[in-house]
């Protein structure tokens, strides 16, 4: 990874992903640190189907998931049962 490639934090409890909506530059590594405080077993797995991956979230503990959106668009993610729902924009980035 590049250095400075800082984690995102994302709580997840009651329900939601905060937060919900995350914009991240295109072609670069990005880690989602997910933070599960809500017990209920629909807590349990976060999953990025445009990716590919499936991750399992132990309460109260911090898990990384990388992602590598390789062009722009928004990337859902969502819980097994698909209520918590969050989404990763991937933006074209300009250099000025």
């Amino acid at each position: 990874f590049e250095s400075g490639t800082k984690p995102i934090e994302i709580i997840v409890d009651q329900g939601v992903y905060t937060p919900s909506r995350i914009e991240v530059p295109v072609g670069r590594p990005i880690i989602l640190r997910f933070l599960r405080k809500d017990p209920s077993p629909c807590a349990e797995k976060v999953l990025f189907n445009d990716f590919g991956i499936t991750a399992d979230l132990a309460v109260n503990e911090s898990t990384d998931v990388v992602i590598i959106p390789k062009e722009p668009g928004e990337f859902e993610f969502t819980c097994q049962m698909q209520m918590y729902r969050g989404q990763v924009v991937a933006r074209t980035v300009k250099n000025s």
